[in-house]
């Protein structure tokens, strides 16, 4: 039996034994206001993005609530996940951010979060809005084709994710592997978008073409910008950050022609924990997130796309609007998690 799948099978037995132990507190009305200007105590977060990405923003927070003592575990989604079911009875954390909405959308739907609107939300996408309020969208990511530049001329650039499967590219390609939050994600999509049985054919398809596939982007883009790979699957904003640090590399922005299936996206998220010991806290966090002060932070620091309408994107980034998105509906793909993981279990997909 596969890791994943011991891992799956580790999710319900937790369930379970949550279920017979202390009953978790139900999930609060949706609240309508601002905690107190004078939020004080503790706040745990827990976040499956790494911690320089969500530093700078933890920071700006606390510059408005200094008598806030933020705490922060970062970790995968997986094992992040793992610990927020397994603390189900007693939970330790606040706040859950999540690098996609799959994580989300699966502890949502097994009680892990409480209700709560945060100000602001109501002018962000609705498509990005978890049902009863349990998360809240934070940034999207567009999924993309990142290339060593030094290694693969213009003319011979892939338009699409289905010519990752090219035997050209044998052995020159790296991705996150099954374990990765944002790839479960894409495969989730790509699901819905083409069905199971293409979806299946692409995943075999990059198998036999000798793809490495690493636990996290981070590894996939530096091993591109080293000139290891030619080319690499990755959130857009993972080229943007080797690009900072000096590497030949481009981006490429796929599935953009006649016929072709358009760009896949995915989004942050974040949602207050059901019993969270410091809600107070956990609210004003969410709140200083879908503000204009957190959402150009995203932008600016990690050269994502704001959720909240009218927050600049960083000089560098290529818009959005540019670009004809993939018909998915991201938050409904992200769902049907267990047929996913079937589906990813079934290919071997590393």
């Amino acid at each position: 039996m596969s890791k994943l799948k011991i891992s799956f099978f580790a999710l319900l037995v937790m369930i379970i034994v949550s279920a017979c132990g202390a009953t978790p507190a139900p999930a609060t009305e949706v609240a309508t206001e601002a905690p107190a200007e004078g939020v004080s105590g503790d706040l745990v977060i827990y976040s499956g993005r790494s911690e320089p990405l969500l530093q700078p923003v933890i920071d700006a927070f606390k510059a408005q609530h200094p008598d806030v003592n933020v705490l922060l575990k970062a970790g995968s989604n997986s094992e992040l996940a793992n610990a927020l079911l397994e603390e189900q009875a007693n939970p330790q954390a606040d706040v859950f951010i999540t690098t996609e909405l799959f994580t989300v959308q699966s502890l949502a739907q097994d009680g892990v979060f409480q209700a709560y609107m945060p100000v602001g939300a109501d002018q962000l996408p609705a498509e990005f809005l978890g049902a009863d309020n349990l998360w809240t969208g934070l940034t999207r990511r567009a999924r993309v084709i990142m290339y060593n530049a030094d290694l693969v001329s213009e003319d011979e650039l892939p338009t699409s994710i289905f010519d990752l499967t090219d035997p050209k590219w044998q052995g020159q390609i790296a991705a996150a592997g099954s374990t990765n939050g944002s790839m479960q994600a894409q495969i989730a999509a790509m699901r819905q978008l083409i069905g199971e049985e293409e979806t299946e054919a692409w995943l075999n398809g990059l198998i036999a073409n000798d793809v490495t596939f690493f636990g996290g982007h981070t590894d996939v883009r530096q091993a591109v910008g080293a000139g290891e790979f030619q080319l690499g699957l990755v959130n857009h904003y993972y080229f943007y950050l080797q690009q900072a640090e000096g590497s030949n590399v481009g981006v490429i922005f796929p599935d953009q022609g006649e016929g072709q299936i358009g760009l896949i996206t995915n989004a942050t998220a974040a949602a207050v924990v059901n019993g969270a010991p410091h809600v107070e806290a956990a609210q004003a966090f969410l709140d200083f997130l879908v503000s204009p002060e957190g959402q150009k932070l995203f932008a600016e620091q990690n050269y994502e796309y704001p959720l909240l309408p009218g927050v600049e994107l960083h000089a560098d980034v290529q818009p959005l609007d540019e670009f004809r998105f993939a018909d998915v509906e991201v938050a409904a793909a992200a769902q049907d998690f267990d047929a996913t993981f079937d589906l990813i279990e079934r290919v071997g997909l590393p």
